[in-house]
């Protein structure tokens, strides 16, 4: 949230008015949504160039080997180590906006929780229905990004192990030390089709986000 929306929201939530101030909160997750979506495309956009990038250093690793080609492999070396960088990169930037997302959850259900309570005191039984409809949208919501966090997490360990046994493979040539090598590029390339299959799940979450969204804009509308 920007430093002049959350300036509103104060203002707002400082005047009383309850009901306006939960108009400009939900208006800001749908502009923070919207912006997820807009991320979430980006990663999927950039986790299948690395999938068919990580085919195409199979194909050239598994060409270089079968001629005896020595220039071939240690470009695959080179290229690998530039992939697994950019990777490692991502990574960290992708486990930094998950964990920001956990916290923003967080956040929002302790708000949540703050309009229950008043809606209860107030006998507003409609807008507690939909306030603790908001409620559960957002628990699920924490569960979702908590799980991402977790799998990504993951994924960078795999990444760190792998880049560090690359590095001591660089240059080999046994038929042993080769056999290692493709099994690491397959496992590299494996992990990076399973964020493909994960992209398509926060994908189909943002989705039903948007949906969420609408509804929200319907229940401001009614409570003015």
């Amino acid at each position: 949230m920007n430093r002049p929306t959350r300036a509103l929201v104060a203002a707002l939530l400082l005047s009383g008015t309850t009901a306006s101030a939960q108009a400009v909160r939900n208006h800001a997750e749908r502009v923070q949504d919207r912006q997820d979506k807009r991320q979430d495309r980006q990663e999927t956009r950039d986790d299948r160039k690395d999938v068919v990038e990580l085919e195409a250093v199979l194909a050239r690793f598994d060409a270089a080997r079968a001629h005896q080609d020595a220039a071939g492999l240690a470009e695959v070396d080179s290229r690998l180590n530039t992939l697994l960088r950019q990777e490692l990169a991502e990574g960290r930037t992708e486990l930094a906006a998950d964990k920001a997302e956990v916290r923003r959850d967080t956040r929002e259900i302790r708000s949540d929780r703050r309009e229950v309570r008043r809606d209860q005191a107030a006998g507003r039984p409609g807008a507690l229905a939909d306030d603790r409809h908001d409620l559960r949208d957002d628990r699920r919501d924490r569960r979702d990004d908590r799980r991402d966090t977790q799998v990504e997490a993951a994924s960078q360990s795999v990444r760190r192990r792998i880049a560090q046994e690359l590095k001591t493979l660089a240059g080999a040539q046994a038929p042993a030390q080769l056999d290692r090598k493709r099994a690491l590029i397959v496992e590299l390339t494996q992990l990076a089709r399973g964020e493909v299959a994960g992209d398509k799940r926060e994908l189909r979450e943002d989705r039903r986000e948007t949906r969420e969204d609408r509804r929200e804009t319907r229940e401001d509308r009614r409570q003015r």
